[in-house]
């Protein structure tokens, strides 16, 4: 998606080799507009599936879930939490997270009542690296037998496996934006 990648040239800084840091405009501040196009580009990718809800993991990625939500005709968003919450309850489907942003172990739970079985579900996320959350996702979607149409990605760092071993189990992976490297703070995108 063009918008997307011309933000990441402009305002996009890279930290180390791994880290695609993207606040301004994707996950601390956030440019609705772009956040609007985005939803209407997983829309359009997805709009053949049959898409009942969306599924994210809080709290980067509901800002893009929300706008593609809203581009299927407002569809519900639920987003898995991190840690214990007293008012999720119990009765929840929970899966062990590694977050590559910070370098630790999370439990994702998403209510029991919010996913049932047979529903279709897309997961968006704001990133995609090795692809932890999308699996954590993908084993909360199987507890709860609902069917994963796919999984949309703002920006996928496809240097490193997530997107190639999701690609291989053939779960459909849609990256609106994929970061080859990052060379001397630099973002280099892959070329459409």
């Amino acid at each position: 998606m063009e918008a997307l990648k011309e933000a990441i040239r402009r305002e996009g800084q890279g930290i180390g080799s791994d880290i695609v840091k993207v606040d301004s405009f994707l996950n601390h501040r956030i440019d609705v507009a772009l956040s609007t196009q985005m939803g209407q580009a997983f829309h359009q990718a997805f709009a053949d599936d049959q898409v009942d809800c969306i599924l994210t993991v809080e709290a980067s990625g509901i800002a893009a879930a929300i706008t593609t939500a809203q581009a299927f005709g407002n569809i519900p968003v639920i987003f898995a939490k991190k840690g214990d919450r007293r008012n999720v309850g119990a009765d929840v489907y929970t899966a062990e997270v590694y977050s590559f942003t910070h370098q630790r172990m999370n439990t994702i739970h998403v209510s029991r009542r919010y996913l049932t079985e047979g529903m279709r579900v897309l997961i968006i996320d704001d990133f995609l690296a090795n692809g932890e959350a999308i699996e954590g996702l993908r084993s909360i979607l199987r507890q709860a037998l609902c069917t994963l149409v796919g999984a949309g990605i703002c920006v996928e760092k496809g240097f490193q496996p997530g997107g190639a071993k999701l690609r291989a189990e053939g779960v459909k992976v849609v990256s609106l934006a994929i970061v080859d490297a990052i060379q001397d703070g630099q973002i280099l995108l892959r070329a459409d």
